[in-house]
């Protein structure tokens, strides 16, 4: 079975199809009929020239249609918007003067407003047909057979808004000469390079006072069960955690329920964040983990505990050393956690601390 003929072999040739079926705005019922025309080789002598195309059509009829197509013109106003926004990216300039499309300048020019794709109005079909669709099926054939030109040369879309491949590529070689300039230094030996001293390192700037305010967010996509508010929030909130990242916080990677914790989510127990609001993330994980220290580790924590002048004896267990209303834990990161009882349980009070003594204090 014979593959059926596509049209746009490179990105450039599909890009100049996909504006034709969608941007351009041609009479949808039109298009599909041009297709087979064009799939058929109804079209021949086909020559585009500065803003037109021109071609014949064999139809119903024995002698063939005359299709032209008229294109929107670039004024010199648009050529210096395209050519300065080319110059500006040396990978552009690069790219072109190799004789290829770069694949984000079409992107890039329509966001400057001077789209080399074809738009609502900018393609003007004109047939000897009878039809007065807008296009005919004459004039889409034609179209689509403009993408063969533009996967063997894609300065035919710089022709059909007016300039051809060798105006572009002047312009382009003489702004670049201007922008050249030659400065012409001694050179160094490698021995006197290497003896050179390097410059001091510049400071780092000032961390800001607080975290900035994140942009407005659009509302989220109907059925993503999220909410303006709540994007807005989780925005702020990185904001915050950036700058605490900045300023010293912890460059650990949180943890899903440590975050839920942080950013004091009902999805987790109340008590986890209340224990980091005390005592951040070490407070969580000394409520939430034992362990088993060094027994060595903890008899300091027990002479401090007998000497606090506290009721009762001092129970040990595991990381754990408990005396009347007052428990000490030791972390895994080898800090001391100061805990009270709560309604909720036992929750630390404070951060942690590198001595039994100061966090008892």
């Amino acid at each position: 079975m014979t593959p059926r003929r596509t049209f746009g072999a490179t990105w450039w040739g599909r890009a100049w199809v996909e504006a034709l079926e969608g941007r351009a705005k041609l009479d949808p019922n039109r298009l599909p009929r041009g297709r087979t025309y064009a799939r058929k080789g109804r079209v021949s002598a086909l020559d585009v020239t500065a803003g037109e195309i021109r071609a014949w059509v064999q139809g119903s009829r024995s002698v063939p249609y005359r299709v032209k197509i008229g294109t929107h013109k670039f004024s010199d106003q648009d050529w210096e918007t395209l050519l300065e926004l080319i110059g500006r990216r040396l990978g552009h300039t690069a790219a072109l003067l190799d004789g290829e499309l770069p694949t984000d300048l079409a992107s890039h020019a329509r966001e400057s407003g001077v789209d080399l794709l074809p738009g609502p109005g900018e393609l003007r079909p004109r047939c000897s047909c009878p039809d007065t669709a807008d296009p005919c099926k004459h004039s889409a054939a034609v179209c689509y057979l403009v993408a063969d030109e533009v996967d063997a040369d894609p300065f035919v879309l710089f022709l059909l808004r007016g300039r051809g491949r060798e105006a572009v590529l002047s312009e382009l070689r003489s702004r670049r000469s201007r922008a050249t300039v030659v400065v012409e230094e001694p050179g160094l030996t490698p021995k006197e390079a290497f003896a050179r001293k390097p410059s001091a390192v510049p400071a780092l700037p000032e961390a800001p006072a607080g975290p900035g305010e994140p942009a407005p967010l659009g509302a989220p996509p109907p059925g993503s069960a999220l909410s303006a508010s709540t994007l807005s929030s989780l925005a702020a909130d990185a904001a915050a955690r950036a700058l605490d990242l900045l300023t010293g916080g912890d460059p650990e990677p949180l943890t899903l329920q440590e975050d839920l914790a942080r950013r004091g989510s009902p999805d987790v127990p109340a008590a986890w964040v209340a224990a980091w609001r005390a005592a951040g993330r070490g407070g969580l994980a000394a409520l939430r983990e034992s362990w088993q220290p060094p027994r060595a580790a903890l008899f300091e924590a027990q002479s401090e505990l007998d000497d606090a002048d506290l009721p009762g004896e001092t129970q040990l267990w595991r990381n754990r050393l408990t005396r009347g209303d007052v428990q000490l834990r030791l972390g895994k990161d080898h800090r001391w956690y100061l805990f009270r009882p709560t309604p909720d349980g036992w929750l630390p009070v404070a951060p942690g601390a590198r001595t039994p003594l100061d966090a008892l204090s």
